[in-house]
């Protein structure tokens, strides 16, 4: 059935002309029975199965509540007086094309076909709950308006097909919790308008294909809790903003004024929020399970207001507000990619896993004061790059396990945050406690890598290599450029490109090959060395190379500040006397033994004088122990100026008048000097006057340097 009324009517017109008015129930006349009563399910063979009504003004109201109705209703350009009531109807079919209607009452609404709003404009509530469409729902182009209050209502709603609300415009909440669509959702091109409230509320929302919001204006909150995607869901180009104001704002885990909550959502398939997404507020995805992609290249997410301290640098807590991504506890099956991102607030993702990689290469991170990255356990399954990021904040990821490289290669990290109840300021990356399976990576590339607050790594444990090679660390002469306590790792590449700014930590490092230079050992602080482990040099130090030994003890002397430590040298011993290198080992010891009495004779102040002539004599006569060759040349020299004396002295008599024995001034010294073998000379002569004291020191002196010979030598056979 057709009816076709008056031509071109303005459906925003209030008062067409009269020839343009039909009552709603006379739509209905005419497809019952022949004689015109209202009797229905049952349709008259040969009638078309279709209702359409073009360019009226409908009076009244069109009331279908409760009824079975086995036509397709359509409306062209039609205006209507009163909202449609299909309450609790069974259609065919129905649809309103380029229509203005004051409402639509749909609720439990049964349609074996599509159900159609594209073109239209309701000015009012559109109530479609727990209604159930065989077939889909449009609401391509349409306007829906209703300020402050929901504009479209479709909690539990049921469609077979797809919802296609291309370049919808809703002023006011568009509701759809708990429905279950077949196809896809596309709202792409839309305008969802509710500042300050929910835009859109799909919380358990379940979409058995694509949810598209491509290039929509989002103003309010985007709520999608608990629902399901069984394939992608993307907001390419989309712009957030206005997110509605949290009620627990006191609350340390929420989010106020974010734009997309999506806790505990389930996408089978990649979320897209990238190439020119922005967010005026949060992106919230708590405890979500994707099983793609996650992209965020060339996004801006922005959740820091404008407020400016005293100091003139923007700041929010670094535990509660400011969030601009909040994606703790979520389940990525594939990679995150945020490159060229823009992320003004924190990004935190604490406890997050990833089977992938976290790239965030090129971005930009902004939360000064605070922690602009906040990932503490997260899980990475390969790699976490940053690469030439700019970071203005501090990047905190304790306890991180990455399968394969933590890159941060030629970025540069800024006014890093302070602990909340410690005066100290944090380091700017802070990787305590991590698991990396290959590298870490805080080297310079295109260019320098920087990080003012400096690189905390303690007990990390790194794979294969640790390297800062071309990094600038610390800005403060009271930082920390460098905290590596107990970090294990094959090889440590230390070879700044400045001396690091304040002290650095070193103690319990366990590394198979150091690489250094000169601008690591003269950090502006004093180096903590101890128990600090290395089995050799990135470059060996050659066994004619005095040079590089004495370079090497002034690196250490200037890092310890001049205090006192012997495992320092004691390792530096170690590890050239593995590589066969004893005589620059013993180098090494001696400077050893020599800074030992002088930290002695400093707390003697007394005896300081006499403590330093003993280790001057040890030094110089026997190398504390270590120079054997060196007491052997004593002992020789002691028997010469012996010899001499006894020689040119006057002469001895024989104890014993009756031994016949013949005076030899070299034996004689000999037999002094050496102890405990007996050449039979010393005791047979008679020492008068100043021999008596000669031979006397002659005596202590072989002695000492004997056993100093004797040392060295079993040490020796012990090697």
């Amino acid at each position: 059935m057709t009816d076709e009324g008056a031509r071109g009517l303005d459906v925003f017109d209030p008062s067409p002309p009269r020839s343009a008015r039909l009552a709603a129930a006379e739509v209905l006349r005419g497809v019952g029975e022949p004689d015109g009563t209202w009797r229905l399910p049952r349709r008259r063979a040969g009638i078309p199965p279709v209702v359409r009504v073009a360019d009226r003004f409908l009076t009244g109201v069109l009331d279908l509540r409760a009824v079975e109705f086995p036509y397709l209703l359509e409306f062209v350009r039609c205006r209507f007086e009163e909202p449609p009531d299909l309450r609790q109807g069974k259609l065919a079919g129905i649809g309103f094309a380029d229509c203005w209607l004051p409402g639509l009452s749909a609720r439990n609404l049964s349609s074996a076909n599509e159900v159609s709003l594209a073109g239209s404009t309701v000015d009012g509530l559109v109530d479609l709950v727990d209604a159930d469409v065989a077939g889909s729902l449009s609401l391509q182009d349409s306007t829906l308006r209703a300020p402050d209050g929901i504009a479209f209502h479709a909690d539990r709603l049921k469609l077979a097909g797809g919802l296609l609300a291309q370049r919808v415009q809703v002023v006011g909440e568009l509701r759809m919790a708990g429905a279950h669509v077949g196809g896809y959702c596309n709202f792409s091109g839309g305008l969802l308008n509710n500042p300050l409230g929910h835009s859109f509320n799909g919380t358990g929302l379940h979409v058995g294909g694509n949810l598209l919001m491509n290039g929509c204006a989002l103003n309010g909150t985007v709520l999608l809790a608990g629902a399901r995607v069984d394939s992608a869901l993307t907001l390419r180009g989309t712009t957030a903003a206005d997110g509605r104001a949290d009620d627990d704002a006191l609350d340390p885990h929420s989010d106020p004024n974010a734009t997309l909550v999506f806790d505990r959502i389930t996408v089978d398939g990649d979320v897209q929020l990238d190439r020119g997404f922005r967010s005026s507020g949060t992106v919230r995805m708590v405890n979500a399970t994707l099983g793609g992609t996650l992209s965020l290249s060339g996004g801006t997410f922005d959740s820091l207001d404008d407020r400016t301290p005293v100091d003139g640098a923007a700041t929010t807590d670094p535990t509660g507000y400011g969030r601009a991504l909040h994606l703790d506890g979520t389940q990525v099956g594939g990679d995150i990619i945020g490159r060229q991102a823009h992320v003004r607030g924190q990004f935190r993702m604490v406890d997050l896993q990833a089977k992938g990689s976290l790239i965030l290469d090129g971005s930009t991170l902004d939360n000064p004061r605070a922690d602009a990255v906040l990932g503490n356990r997260s899980r990475i399954g390969s790699n976490l790059t940053a690469r030439e990021v700019e970071v203005t904040g501090g990047l905190e990821l304790r306890g991180v396990h990455v399968g394969a490289n933590l890159d941060l290669r030629g970025s540069r990290i800024t006014k890093p945050g302070r602990y909340r109840h410690q005066p100290a300021g944090k380091p700017s990356v802070d990787v305590g406690g991590a698991t990396i399976g290959r590298d870490l990576i805080c080297a310079g590339g295109a260019k320098e890598f920087v990080a003012h607050g400096g690189v905390r790594a303690r007990r990390a444990q790194i794979g294969r290599m640790a390297t800062f090679a071309g990094s600038v660390l610390g800005d403060k002469l009271d930082a920390h450029p460098l905290n590596l306590l107990g970090m294990q790792v094959q090889e440590l590449v230390v070879t700044p490109v400045s001396p690091p700014r304040g002290d650095v930590t070193l103690r319990q490092v366990r590394c198979t090959v150091l690489d250094d230079n000169e601008f690591f050992w003269g950090t502006t602080g004093r180096i903590d060395l101890e128990e600090f482990r290395y089995d050799s040099l990135r470059h060996p130090i050659d066994l004619r190379d005095d040079e590089e030994v004495d370079r090497r003890l002034r690196w250490l002397r200037q890092a310890m500040r001049r205090t006192y430590r012997p495992g320092p040298y004691d390792q530096f011993a170690e590890m050239l006397r593995a590589g066969g290198n004893d005589e620059h080992a013993a180098t090494v010891l001696v400077e050893k033994q020599r800074l030992r009495y002088r930290a002695v004779a400093e707390g003697r102040r007394w005896l300081r004088p006499l403590v330093l002539l003993w280790s001057w004599l040890q030094r110089a006569m026997v190398g504390y122990g270590y120079r054997p060759a060196r007491a052997l040349a004593w002992l020789v020299v002691a028997w010469l100026l012996g010899s001499t004396w006894f020689a040119t002295g006057p002469e001895l008599d024989e104890i014993n008048a009756d031994d016949e024995l013949s005076w030899n001034a070299w034996l004689y010294t000999i037999d002094l000097v050496v102890p405990i073998v007996d050449f039979g000379n010393k005791n047979r002569w008679n020492v008068p006057g100043m021999s008596q004291w000669i031979a006397s020191g002659l005596i202590v002196t072989g002695w000492v340097l004997a056993t100093t010979v004797a040392a060295g030598i079993t040490r020796m056979l012990k090697r």
